[in-house]
């Protein structure tokens, strides 16, 4: 049976994209409980109106599905288990990782999961902070189909675009490889409109080219016009964050015997811009990088 507003919702992971994703899911009527690490995250969704619990593993009781949006793998084991939620969890609730996790991790920690009774889902997005806000983010959802059809109604709030990629594993496959080709646009692209510049083009007049022409990409129709230009860099995704999907799909490439000769050129770049960078640093910072690294760019 299919989890409609009304079920209950266990969430982990209250920060830039799981508030939002909390506040649609609460909107939509189901009955959130909610838990971070971050007294302040947890008081956010709070007033949102979402039941906050102390303790990690609380967010499984009576909960029909589990939501995680945590940064990686390691934080993901490390709630399952050393913290007791999968413990906690009661058989028939359907785990469901959104964040952004390595592959085969994923598909271990299935293997323990249904051992329990639990089935897992893994069910990345991509769309950043605005999409979480608006409602549409893509959701690369990865399982067996009918626990990706039980879970679809919770997804499809969160996000406009809900597909089902394949065995568990595969959305957290196809969200590192969807961000090796983004952070690799993202600077080929600043390095020809950096360019550019230079020369002494207008780089408005360069997007609205680019843009109707075979050069465009979501990093030309969306990040230079949205957080660059505007000198915000504000997208609300960490470079760190993608360095580290990054390194997962070039991992993925090598288990496979696939060559990835510019995917392991743009990870060298964004690991030296990351050692260079604030560690706060927005991953569309990597424009400010390229500006300083040539010594006389453009602010």
């Amino acid at each position: 049976m299919t989890l409609q507003p009304g079920a209950t919702l266990g969430f982990v992971g209250l920060g830039n994209m799981g508030t939002p994703m909390v506040r649609r899911l609460v909107e939509a009527g189901y009955e959130v409980r909610g838990y971070d690490t971050d007294p302040e995250a947890r008081d956010r969704v709070a007033a949102l109106g979402a039941t906050v619990v102390s303790e990690v593993d609380k967010v499984a009781e009576g909960a029909d599905a589990v939501l995680l949006m945590l940064p990686n793998s390691d934080v993901v084991e490390r709630v399952l288990y050393s913290d007791g939620l999968l413990e906690a969890a009661r058989p028939g609730t359907v785990l469901v990782d959104m964040g952004s996790s390595r592959p085969h991790s994923t598909r271990t920690v299935a293997e323990w999961a249904a051992s329990r009774g639990v089935p897992m889902v893994d069910a990345p997005v991509s769309g950043g902070v605005g999409g979480a806000e608006a409602g549409t983010l893509t959701v690369m959802a990865g399982g067996a189909a009918e626990d990706v059809e039980r879970v679809r109604p919770v997804l499809e709030r969160i996000g406009g675009k809900v597909q089902h990629v394949g065995d568990v594993g595969a959305g957290h496959a196809l969200k590192a490889l969807n961000n090796l080709m983004s952070a690799t646009h993202l600077l080929v692209s600043s390095e020809a409109l950096l360019a550019g510049q230079e020369f002494g083009l207008d780089p408005e007049v360069m997007l609205d080219v680019v843009n109707g022409s075979s050069g465009r990409s979501g990093s030309t129709e969306a990040k230079w016009p949205k957080f660059v230009l505007p000198g915000t860099f504000d997208s609300g995704f960490g470079l760190r964050l993608m360095l580290k999907d990054m390194r997962i799909a070039v991992d993925l490439a090598r288990e496979t015997g696939r060559p990835s000769a510019l995917g392991e050129s743009a990870v060298e770049l964004w690991a030296k811009a990351a050692e260079e960078l604030p560690p706060t640093a927005d991953h569309t910072e990597i424009v400010r990088w390229l500006q300083n690294e040539h010594g006389k760019g453009r602010q």
